[in-house]
């Protein structure tokens, strides 16, 4: 098939966040089972986009809030205000406006577009009647704006979570209606899908279990530098509610002697305790979590599935996670415990660090999780393409 597929991230060299290693491997499965795809993408300023005669790079633009200054928040928010979409949506409509259609438009037809998330359809709603339309739900948009409402330090950000969260729900639910096909990464998304959309979306729903770069094998560390380590693309909102929770409610209650690391972007404002080190990002991701004794996987909200876990699981790292950190996966290895109040989290890495010590906990072979993932994400993947191929392929 020739599929569009619309995304508001290009691929990059060195993939960081879990969203863009989501994309990847999604990328990669579609063409490895022999589909062409012409990628729609914006990039951020300082990204090394990945070489591809067949991406169509629409404009370099500055995406996260915590990398904009206050003028450029207030030109998004005003656009989102003025036109009735979700300001994230705002954004690449502001990037976008009809260069991102025209470009679509030039290359096509298309046999399908391939959505990569909702923002790109909620600021470009013209571009479904194109083609019949597969949806990605990364996430339960709605759910994780109402969360990050729940979660704001003042009225205005509770007004501005709550309305994103109320446009986003619209926004998802006649996506789930109208979409072809949908393809979730959680079975909890795929049935939170079905309670906004109906039970018919339940029968175009499936989930795509991921995996995480190449498979690559790191040779054991005999003296890992840091006993405990998290990872994550902390300027995201649900994440940074799992590191704040870490940082006040866990941390504080390790012992003294436990080393803490925390890699990835961290926003200004976070001031983590004495015991912990923030390491900023980290050129080899699987590398920082190779070199812990203990990965913490701390996530406290958000939907979809938590990328870090899965590279934990096949890299066979040692882990104590809540368990929304495992939510999409099935019942955790011997060498990952589940907790999930402050106090018991703390005590189970303890715990971890000293058996890891001792040698009562080693890493484990994560290769066949890996490739029991990449069995069903390959089926999974023939499975919603098979809907679509049923679809006549509409004019540009």
């Amino acid at each position: 098939m020739k599929l569009a597929f619309i995304t508001s991230l290009a691929p990059t060299e060195a993939p960081d966040t879990g969203f863009e290693i989501a994309n990847a491997a999604i990328i990669a499965a579609l063409r490895a089972a022999g589909h062409h795809l012409t990628i729609f993408a914006f990039a951020r300023p300082e990204d090394r986009v990945r070489a591809d005669p067949d991406l169509v790079l629409i404009r370099r633009m500055v995406i996260e809030n915590s990398a904009a200054g206050p003028a450029r928040k207030a030109k998004w928010l005003a656009a989102a205000l003025l036109r009735g979409i979700p300001f994230a949506a705002a954004k690449l409509w502001l990037a976008g406006r009809t260069r991102l259609l025209d470009e679509i438009d030039a290359r096509g037809p298309f046999d399908a577009l391939v959505l990569n998330g909702v923002m790109m359809p909620g600021a470009f709603p013209d571009m479904t009647s194109r083609a019949p339309a597969l949806l990605i739900a990364h996430n339960i948009e709605h759910a994780s704006a109402r969360q990050n409402a729940d979660h704001a330090g003042n009225a205005l950000m509770r007004w501005l979570f709550a309305r994103e969260s109320r446009l986003l729900e619209a926004l998802e639910s006649g996506l789930a209606r109208d979409c072809a096909a949908i393809w979730c990464l959680a079975d909890e998304d795929r049935q939170a899908l079905a309670r906004l959309a109906g039970p018919d979306a339940l029968a175009r729903c499936a989930v795509l279990p991921l995996v995480s770069g190449g498979g690559r094998k790191l040779e054991p560390v005999a003296h890992p530098r840091h006993d405990v380590g998290l990872i994550g693309t902390w300027t995201w909102e649900p994440n940074l509610i799992g590191l704040r929770w870490f940082l006040r409610e866990v941390a504080p209650r390790l012992p003294a002697d436990c080393t803490i690391a925390v890699a990835g972007r961290i926003p200004a404002g976070v001031e983590p305790p004495p015991n912990v080190a923030m390491v900023g990002r980290v050129p080899d991701a699987d590398a920082f979590l190779a070199d812990c004794a203990v990965v913490a996987l701390a996530s406290r909200a958000g939907t979809g599935v938590q990328l870090k876990t899965i590279e934990t699981l096949q890299l066979g790292l040692p882990a104590v996670a809540t368990s929304l950190s495992f939510r999409g996966l099935s019942a955790p290895p011997v060498n990952v415990r589940i907790a999930d109040e402050p106090a018991a989290f703390a005590k189970a890495l303890a715990e971890h660090v000293a058996a890891v010590r001792s040698g009562a906990i080693t890493r484990l072979d994560g290769a066949s999780f890996m490739h029991a993932q990449q069995a069903e994400l390959t089926r999974a993947i023939a499975a919603g393409l098979g809907a679509l191929e049923r679809k006549p392929p509409s004019a540009a």
